[in-house]
């Protein structure tokens, strides 16, 4: 692999964050809205970003106890919408309401929905099948894809319907839920393409990047280049169980690895991890698809995969293809959420796709991400336009001119 000095004008625009995205949108941060009204309103719902709303359901979280049924973001209004169950505690909703957060009282408690997913993990994990709470109906989405069917959607349905409808609800995906690993040109090993996901310092300091855990599995080292030499050494990898994450360590020490998303000409600059918020808008990358933009549907979904049962993922609508597999999930304002892991359907009919949250990945392999995860070149960093870029590129992905920006 051949490390190039960042350009001057390309540091700028990754330490600006201001990036293009074709048709689709402009990835420009937001200033963040002060709340609305003045001392007489303070339990007014207060005007917030997706990441001030994911914080902000945080606390509320902790603090709510066992009354809180989860939260989800409400794009339109810019405003934090948290379930509660009240009980005998009325105080709940007051409590709520003073931190800013809109109120909805619903019926199932956060224990209770999950005992609802450990039902269907002992009675429906069936390969095609998936399921995530969605705190915006606080029941269990369950979904099957196409092939579910006669003996298994028989079983599927009934431990859905054995829930009631109140609990769950499912529906059927004319996809096929599989990783999104493919032959070609990006991150390559052992005959499998995927997408480099985050850079990051590995434990000890060594410069190492995220991808996702199946393709970590299908291979111990990977280049930047179809049947290229070595140029990173996987680590460690989980999938299937817990997760689809794998750390990859630089085989050279002095790669520098800097924290930031190529989209095309320019570059996002990531600041740090976060956790996804249902509802946020979220942008991925990959090096068959480029740049696509969805909405966060559900947290801690289970999928079963072909290749087994995967748990703790981030469900959302943006779409993905073969080859994305590992790439970067993330905010407008450059925070980290998620890698790439599978789905159904593809960038032209939509489908589902699975992201693996970039914080679990980041507390199991014990790295660290962000400014302090270094600046400069290594897998992801090219000179001109058309070099490899961090998530998208022939390096850490495919040439920018075979990843075009999405154009939803």
């Amino acid at each position: 692999m051949s490390h190039k000095r960042m350009p001057k004008r390309k540091a700028a625009l990754a330490a600006g964050g201001v990036v293009a995205l074709g048709a689709a949108a402009i990835l420009l941060p937001q200033a963040g809205a002060a709340p609305s009204g003045g001392p007489d309103t303070a339990a007014a719902p207060r005007t917030l970003k997706a990441a001030d709303a994911s914080g902000l359901a945080s606390r509320l979280a902790g603090t709510l106890g066992d009354a809180f049924a989860g939260a989800y973001y409400d794009a339109g209004d810019q405003r934090l919408v948290v379930n509660v169950v009240t009980g005998d505690d009325n105080d709940v909703v007051v409590r709520a309401k003073s931190a800013g957060a809109e109120v909805r009282e619903v019926d199932n408690t956060l224990a209770e929905l999950a005992a609802g997913a450990r039902t269907l993990k002992s009675e429906a994990a069936v390969p095609g099948t998936a399921w995530a709470v969605d705190p915006r109906t606080n029941k269990i989405l369950v979904t099957a894809d196409s092939t579910v069917t006669g003996a298994r959607w028989d079983q599927v349905e009934s431990t859905v319907q054995e829930l009631g409808t109140g609990m769950a609800t499912l529906r059927k995906s004319a996809g096929t839920f599989e990783t999104f690993a493919s032959g070609g040109d990006a991150i390559f090993g052992g005959g499998a393409r995927c997408s480099l996901g985050f850079n990051v310092t590995a434990a000890d300091g060594a410069p190492a990047f995220l991808t996702a855990g199946h393709c970590g599995v299908a291979a111990e080292q990977w280049s930047d280049a179809q049947d290229g030499a070595p140029v990173a050494t996987v680590e460690e990898a989980v999938f299937p169980g817990d997760g689809d994450f794998a750390l990859v360590r630089y085989d050279d020490p002095g790669t520098e690895a800097p924290s930031e998303v190529n989209v095309g000409e320019q570059t996002v600059a990531i600041s740090e991890a976060a956790e996804a918020t249902v509802g946020a808008q979220v942008f991925r990358t990959g090096s068959t698809t480029g740049l696509a933009d969805g909405q966060v549907l559900g947290l801690d979904a289970t999928v079963n995969y072909p290749e087994g049962t995967v748990t703790g993922l981030i469900q959302t609508d943006v779409c993905a293809e073969p080859g994305d597999s590992g790439g970067p999930l993330f905010t407008q304002d450059g925070l980290a959420v998620g890698l790439t892991s599978g789905g159904s359907g593809d960038c032209t009919v939509g489908g589902e796709t699975f992201f693996q949250p970039v914080t679990t990945a980041l507390e199991a392999v014990g790295a660290t991400l962000g400014d302090g995860a270094g600046a400069g070149d290594g897998i992801g960093t090219g000179e001109e336009p058309g070099d490899a870029g961090t998530g998208a590129g022939d390096g850490a992905a495919a040439d920018e001119t075979s990843a075009p920006p999405a154009t939803h």
